[in-house]
């Protein structure tokens, strides 16, 4: 199996900054055959949205309401990844979820609580 252990999340007023990270552990067979990660968010009373995702090439995507302001990186050595949030706005409150794709079977993590104040 493959464990993702986030960190990084918090309170923090509108217009401030947050760094999330998220870490592979478990099962080397598994984890090498990642191949993208990503972050994932969960308002209440919304469904879970996909946020931004990398995959081992470099390329990444993002929701339209978060270009330009988050940024997504990873150490592909390490099966790390990473989410840069700038410019937070309250809207972007959520339950954070780091997501792995193991070609086809997806892993996720316990989640961790970004709360932006106005």
């Amino acid at each position: 199996q493959v464990q993702l252990v986030e960190s990084g999340g918090g309170l923090v007023q509108a217009g401030g900054s947050l760094r999330l990270s998220c870490a592979a552990s478990g099962s080397t067979f598994r984890i090498v055959r990642i191949n993208v990660m990503g972050w994932y968010r969960q308002a209440p009373g919304k469904q879970r949205e996909l946020v931004a995702a990398i995959n081992s090439g470099g390329s990444t995507n993002y929701v339209e309401s978060v270009k330009g302001r988050f940024t997504i990186s990873s150490d592909n050595g390490k099966k790390t990844v990473y989410l840069q949030m700038n410019s937070l706005k309250p809207e972007d409150t959520a339950v954070y979820y780091c997501n792995a794709d193991a070609r086809g079977v997806d892993y996720w993590g316990q989640g961790t609580q970004v709360t932006v104040s106005s």
